[in-house]
């Protein structure tokens, strides 16, 4: 069952991203320190992503090769520790589209405080897995994204 939910205008400091992903910790992530382990952030921004790109039917195929994008690069930065039991949610928001790539931004944060853990930055490409290539990002998500985002 995919989970997401949609918030506009919820608080001051996530106030420009329009879409959340709740973040389940689960125990497999934690270190030995007893945090998550900096690598499974990447993950959590990969589900909220997914989820984002669902809910605006830009993926609506149960097939992996119907994705349409691939990861091209990532930035995080770590902001405090997450342990097991805290409540998380995801941001996600297009900041830009080229011709062929998208930049996305993710804030992970604390549902009840909106307490910032990390934060990050990808590019993806719009791809064609089938042809193995890049292809231009579609009119059809341009215009989706364009209208969810509220950019010009």
């Amino acid at each position: 069952m995919q989970v997401f939910f949609w918030k506009q205008g919820y608080n001051q400091r996530m106030s420009a991203f329009h879409f959340f992903h709740p973040t389940e910790i689960r125990y497999v992530d934690l270190d030995a320190q007893g945090h998550v382990n900096n690598a499974h952030f990447l993950t959590y921004f990969e589900q909220a992503r997914v989820a984002y790109i669902r809910r605006l039917e830009l993926w609506q195929s149960d097939s992996s090769l119907d994705l349409g994008i691939i990861l091209a690069n990532a930035s995080l930065t770590f902001l405090a520790p997450v342990y097991l039991d805290q409540r998380l949610e995801t941001g996600v928001r297009v900041t830009r589209m080229g011709n062929k790539s998208l930049t996305m931004e993710y804030q992970l944060e604390e549902t009840e405080s909106r307490r910032p853990f990390c934060t990050g930055t990808t590019t993806v490409v719009a791809y064609n897995y089938r042809a193995r290539q890049s292809i231009p990002i579609p009119d059809e998500w341009r215009e989706k994204i364009r209208d969810f985002e509220k950019l010009e």
